[in-house]
C-alpha cells in the first residue's frame, strides 16, 4: 500500500464526502475516487458505503479496520520521519511514552525536567490509555516505553521496576456508609452498585483477592480511565474499584478513597521491546532512568 494513498483514504474517512476531502488534499475529485476504488481492488474489499442522496460515505468494518492500521502506520512513519531527520550536530528528537493514570508519571517528570534542561531540542510525547492500549501501541512501534502496572505481562519486554507502588481500594462518596470504615473488606462489596477497569487482568487480581468470588459483585460500568469513572462516583452510580492517588479526595472533594484489606498492592516498571533500536534521545532517557531507579 502507498503511503500516500492511505492519507487519501485517511482524508475521505475523516472528511466524509469526497468533494470536501479533495479539496483539502488539492487533488480533483476523479482523481481521488480512481485512488480509492484501485485501493479497494487492491485489497479486494469494500471500504466505504457511499449514499445516493447527500453523497456522504460511511467506512464498513473493513474501513474501520484500515483506518486504525492505517493511522498507526502514519503515526510509525511520522516518529521514523522525525528520527532521522535530527541534524547530527545536535542531540534532540521526540521520545513517545504510553502510560495509565498513576502518579508515578511524577519520577519520570523529574528525570525530563533535567534532561529537557540539558537537552532542550528532546520533546516527550504521552499516550494515556489502559495497558492493553500501552502494549499494543509499544509492539507497533508508536511508542519507545510503556509504563506499565502488575499484573501485566512485562516478561516479554526489558524493564526498569520503579520504586512505588500504589495501592487498591474503593472511590466513593464521603456521604456513602462504606466511607466510615478505614479499609474495605470483601463482604463490604457484596450488593453495592460497583464500578470496575475493563482491563482483564484487572477482573483477573480481583478474582484472586476475592478468592474466585468475582463474578458475585454487582459491576454496572466499566471504565478504561478513572477521570470518567469518578463523574459516575460522584453522580452516585456506582463505587469505584481502583487505585490510590488518581482522583483527588482532599477536603473540598465529594469524593473518599478507602484501601482495601487485605492490602492489595501495585507494582508499576517502565518497559520498551527487547532488542529495541533506540534513537539517540531515547537511549538518553533510558540511561537516566538506568542511573536514576537500577541499583
Amino acid at each position: 500500500m502507498d503511503i500516500r494513498v492511505l492519507r487519501y483514504f485517511l482524508t475521505v474517512a475523516r472528511e466524509e464526502t469526497i468533494s470536501n476531502a479533495a479539496k483539502n488534499l488539492h487533488v480533483t475529485q476523479p482523481t481521488l475516487s480512481r485512488q480509492l476504488m484501485e485501493l479497494e481492488a487492491d485489497l479486494g474489499v469494500k471500504l466505504f458505503l457511499r449514499g445516493s442522496g447527500n453523497r456522504t460515505i460511511t467506512l464498513t468494518e473493513e474501513g474501520m479496520l484500515l483506518r486504525k492500521r492505517a493511522e498507526e502506520i502514519l503515526d510509525l512513519v511520522k516518529k521514523t520521519e522525525s528520527e532521522l531527520v535530527t541534524p547530527k550536530e545536535r542531540i534532540g528528537g521526540n521520545i513517545h511514552i504510553g502510560s495509565g493514570e498513576t502518579h508515578v508519571i511524577s519520577l519520570l517528570s523529574r528525570e525530563i525536567k533535567g534532561i529537557r534542561e540539558e537537552y532542550p531540542d528532546i520533546h516527550f510525547h504521552f499516550f494515556s490509555g489502559n495497558a492493553d492500549n500501552v502494549t499494543e501501541r509499544l509492539d507497533n512501534g508508536l511508542i519507545d516505553f510503556g509504563v506499565l502496572a502488575e499484573p501485566s505481562n512485562i516478561s516479554k519486554y526489558d524493564s526498569i521496576s520503579l520504586p512505588v507502588t500504589d495501592t487498591w481500594g474503593l472511590l466513593m462518596r464521603k456521604d456513602h456508609p462504606l466511607a466510615e470504615k478505614t479499609s474495605i473488606r470483601a463482604g463490604d462489596l457484596w450488593g453495592i452498585p460497583l464500578i470496575n477497569s475493563s482491563q482483564r487482568l484487572t477482573s483477573h487480581t480481583f478474582s484472586k483477592w476475592l478468592k474466585d468470588d468475582y463474578e458475585k459483585l454487582n459491576l454496572v460500568a466499566t471504565y478504561t480511565l478513572l477521570y470518567n469513572a469518578s463523574l459516575l462516583v460522584k453522580d452516585n452510580i456506582g463505587c469505584a474499584l481502583c487505585l490510590d492517588k488518581i482522583i483527588s479526595t482532599a477536603e473540598d472533594s465529594e469524593l473518599c478513597f478507602r484501601p482495601l484489606e487485605p492490602k492489595l498492592e501495585a507494582r508499576w516498571h517502565i518497559v520498551w521491546k527487547k532488542y529495541q533500536v533506540f534513537s539517540k534521545a531515547a537511549e538518553i532517557f533510558l540511561k537516566r532512568l538506568q542511573e536514576k531507579f537500577v541499583r
